[in-house]
């Protein structure tokens, strides 16, 4: 795999090949590209990241998440945009207070139930 575009649906197995570095930094230089202003284009590539792995691994809820946002409206890159914005509230409550659920991936994945376009654009 030689570039990244988050509009289009990535072969799980070559984006599994690559190394975490060379994932991020396809998913910068694509951010780079489309001269997008953002405070952090580093930790925005990870979030990118995060979520491209979830759904080249088929994370069932992350699969039916992405599908189900595209069917509400949302191009597929927006729709990475709000699977990663439920997953950075649920890493930093993680971070904040670790030890506050025993099963700490299932408030994500029913955050990601919840998740609904109309809600991600109203920010």
């Amino acid at each position: 795999m030689e570039q990244y575009d988050p509009d289009q649906d990535l072969a799980a197995d070559e984006w599994l090949d690559l190394d975490e570095q060379e994932r991020m930094m396809l998913a910068e230089e694509y951010h780079r590209g489309q001269r997008t202003r953002m405070p952090n284009v580093a930790a925005h590539a990870v979030v990118h990241v995060l979520v491209e792995n979830q759904l080249a691994l088929a994370e069932s809820v992350v699969v039916a998440t992405l599908s189900r946002l595209r069917s509400e409206g949302l191009d597929r890159h927006d729709a990475i945009h709000a699977i990663g914005s439920v997953l950075s509230g649920h890493l930093s409550s993680l971070l904040r207070e670790p030890d506050s659920q025993d099963q700490p991936n299932e408030s994500y994945r029913e955050a990601l139930r919840k998740l609904a376009a109309s809600e991600w654009r109203a920010g």
